[in-house]
This record gives C-alpha cells, sequence and structure tokens, in this order.
C-alpha cells in the first residue's frame, strides 16, 4: 500500500499543499503564490514543484507516494477536464494528464474546490461521529460567495457538467427586483453570502455605517440589538429555505455550514434549523446543522480523500 498522498488547494491567489499519510493524518503543508500570468501556463509546473520539495524535505520517495487531488475554482467533468477557472486564467483545458506526465505518472484527482471541501469535512471535520464519519452530507460555504457540495453514501454528486451542489444560485424570494452576480434574481446567495447579509442589514437599518461587515451584524444580534436580529432573523429564513429545498433532493444526515460568515457560530445554525424546520417536507427533516472545523485546510483534506479512495 501506498504510504503518502497530497491534497493540493488552488485559488486565484494561494496554492496550498498538503502531504498526507495513508490514515489521513496531515504531515507537512506549504502555500506558494498562484501564478496566473499568461493564462496561468505556471500553474502546473509550480504545483509539481513544490510537491518534489516537499518529498525532498521528508525523504519520501516517488514509489510511495499514491497520487495527487487538486481542487480547482471551477467545474470539473467526469473525465478530468476543466470546463473553465476563470480565477486561474483557464478555459477549458485538459489538465489530469499534464499534472501526472510532469509528476511521475502519478493518478490525479479533480475537484471543484467546494466539493473538495465538502469531502474533507465529511471526513475529518463537521461530519465526524463518534463511530466514523456521516457519509450522507450537504456542506454550505457562506463566504463572498455561497457554494456547497452535496454528499451521498460518501461519494460526491457532480452532475453531468459538474454544476451540482451550486446552491447559491438557488431562487428562494421570486419578488427580488436586484440582479445576482450570475444574472437571475432571488438567488440565495444574494441574502447569506458575507456581501449578501451587509446587502439585508443596509436595507432595512437607516443610517447603517457602510463600512459594517457580516461579522458586525453577527457580533450586534449576539449582543441583543433588535434591528441586527431581525437582520439574521431573515438571513436564516432564506438560509433554512434553501437547505430545506436540498433536503427535498438529496436527504442528507447533517448539513454542515462552512465559510467566512460560519465564524459567527450557533447563532447560524439555530436560525437556520428554525426556519428549515418551517419548510422541510417532514420525512426529509431529521438532520443535524453544525459548523465546519477544517477552516481553510478542508480543500486539503477532501482533495486527499479523493485519492485514497479513487478505486
Amino acid at each position: 500500500m501506498k504510504k503518502y498522498c497530497f491534497g493540493v488547494d488552488v485559488g486565484g491567489t494561494n496554492i496550498k499543499t498538503g502531504l498526507f499519510d495513508e490514515k489521513g493524518q496531515l504531515l507537512l503543508v506549504k502555500s506558494i503564490p498562484t501564478r496566473t500570468e499568461e493564462k496561468g501556463k505556471y500553474i502546473v509546473d509550480d504545483m509539481v514543484a513544490c510537491m518534489k520539495e516537499m518529498m525532498t524535505l521528508q525523504g519520501i520517495s516517488e514509489e510511495d507516494v499514491a497520487g495527487v487531488g487538486a481542487g480547482l475554482p471551477g467545474p470539473i467533468l467526469s473525465d478530468g477536464t476543466v470546463n473553465g477557472c476563470t480565477n486561474l486564467g483557464w478555459g477549458k483545458i485538459s489538465i489530469s494528464p499534464l499534472i501526472s506526465e510532469k509528476f511521475y505518472g502519478k493518478k490525479v484527482c479533480l475537484l471543484n474546490d467546494a466539493n473538495a471541501a465538502a469531502l474533507g469535512e465529511m471526513w475529518k471535520g463537521g461530519g465526524v461521529t463518534e463511530d466514523g464519519f456521516c457519509d450522507e452530507v450537504a456542506f454550505v460555504t457562506l463566504g463572498t460567495g455561497v457554494g456547497g457540495g452535496i454528499i451521498s453514501k460518501g461519494e460526491l454528486i457532480t452532475g453531468a457538467d459538474g454544476g451540482a451542489g451550486e446552491i447559491g444560485h438557488f431562487p428562494v424570494n421570486i419578488n427580488e427586483t436586484d440582479y445576482c452576480n450570475c444574472g437571475k434574481r432571488g438567488c440565495l446567495e444574494q441574502y447569506c453570502s458575507a456581501t449578501g447579509v451587509v446587502r439585508l442589514a443596509k436595507k432595512k437599518i437607516a443610517g447603517i455605517d457602510e463600512s459594517i461587515t457580516a461579522k458586525d451584524i453577527f457580533d450586534r444580534a449576539k449582543s441583543g440589538d433588535k434591528e441586527y436580529l431581525e437582520v439574521v432573523e431573515e438571513f436564516g429564513k432564506y438560509l433554512g429555505m434553501g437547505c430545506a429545498n436540498i433536503a427535498m433532493v438529496t436527504n442528507p444526515k447533517r448539513f454542515i455550514i462552512g465559510g467566512g460568515v460560519s465564524k459567527a457560530g450557533e447563532i447560524i445554525t439555530e436560525v437556520a434549523k428554525k426556519y428549515f424546520d418551517m419548510y422541510v417536507f417532514k420525512p426529509c427533516g431529521d438532520v443535524e446543522f453544525v459548523i465546519a472545523t477544517l477552516g481553510n485546510d478542508a480543500g486539503m483534506y477532501g482533495c486527499a480523500y479523493a485519492v485514497m479512495n479513487d478505486n
């Protein structure tokens, strides 16, 4: 059995690489800048050089490495083709063979970055249970936008074109007049992303500070401020409704809430569960809501899991 694998989270700013052993223990992490110039032509070479340097540091031979999992900010087709990564300067491109060719012919598992984070949280984060991990999970990430990943029986549901789990663009308000960045109106992202929460507050509270952040809003709600509590209630209504819609399609046992907004903690899971219970079809309603625990490492863990479980 191979002893090691790599989990690589490729972002528009940094490439974060983790070296894992066969038990899923993270042994070493290295972060390097993402060079997106010239349509991202340097990214693969930089990634491979980083992994080889880490092997040298740990005294690992190529025979002991099972493969590489890489999470990318874009949709991934079933054959491993990247269907466009704007943040990396890539169009539709076949990356798996290129990485493998440059890295000892090792197997390469490509994942969408949100899907990778979903797998990581299921395996070593918010999905952990007393006797292993929950393998029926819906991961919701609340950051600059809203994304996620759906897992059933421990396997990602990716869809025909790699777009499954794009829950940020669930329509949750048919009366919305403002447009989402995707070109539609009334998307979950317009209310539950970091910018969406701020947007809600500015609509509801007169004279609000223009520099207010999502963290400020949740902090003021926790302190008992009635106006900010009302903003959080509206946020929770849309998040709970979106999760109810997910549950009625995928029937998960656990919702894991991640992303920067999730740092507000239990105030989010409590208000989301309240409205989830109101909107969900009852046979699909036996669900836990938990906060993600791996933070920015979730993608690396998920990529490593994909390699270890690729048959």
